[in-house]
């Protein structure tokens, strides 16, 4: 998952939870507001442990010191 997805099912599951006011008979829109925020804020969280756990390398730079005689 993204982070434009994850901000996407955020700002979805935010609408659906505090702006919607109509019913659907059978169906609770706050909570399935609530959930598609949860999902969004865990899928941005590993995002950007991914994103930064992939970019961050190691150079290891070998130089050779004149003094030494092998």
């Amino acid at each position: 998952m993204t982070i434009g997805s994850s901000l996407f099912l955020i700002a979805l599951g935010a609408i659906l939870k505090f702006a919607v006011a109509d019913s659907v008979d059978g169906v609770d829109l706050s909570v399935i507001g609530l959930i598609l925020m949860v999902v969004g804020a865990v899928g941005l969280v590993l995002g950007l442990f991914l994103m930064n756990r992939t970019t961050r390398g190691v150079v290891v730079e070998r130089t050779r010191d004149p003094l030494d005689r092998r």
